[in-house]
């Protein structure tokens, strides 16, 4: 679906209501789904921040729509939710790379979160 709102500038929850037309659905994940579109969305340029700064040396826009997607998904659950462990969401994220990105995707997608995992929590650390 972000690939969607991507591609197309469509919005999130009309994309999402596109794909629940098409495929069938639990309601939970509906749930999830939303509060992962609706909270990228809300926090995208914050998201693009810290895949820049983890990127050296790639304009955001270098980077393929689908890791771009991944990405912002998995730094999303990482910084915003609670319910989601950050190595978790890594985990996820190079799944999807895996199954879904180019021969490099998996490499690149762990490289920025690797970083943005280290930073994040370090940072974290040193202000206690």
């Amino acid at each position: 679906m972000l690939y969607q709102v991507e591609l197309n500038g469509e919005d999130a929850r009309a994309a999402l209501q596109t794909y629940c037309k098409i495929f069938p659905y639990q309601n939970d994940i509906v749930e999830y789904a939303l509060f992962l579109l609706s909270g990228i969305e809300k926090e995208k340029r914050k998201l693009d921040e810290y895949i820049e700064k983890a990127s050296e040396h790639w304009k955001l826009s270098r980077i393929t729509y689908v890791d771009r997607g991944i990405l912002r998904t998995a730094i999303y659950e990482m910084l915003f939710s609670q319910d989601v462990p950050p190595k978790v969401a890594i985990d996820e994220a190079l799944e999807l790379a895996k199954k879904f990105g180019t021969e490099e995707s998996k490499d690149f997608v762990n490289g920025i979160l690797d970083r943005i995992f280290k930073d994040h929590y370090a940072e974290a650390a040193h202000k206690r």
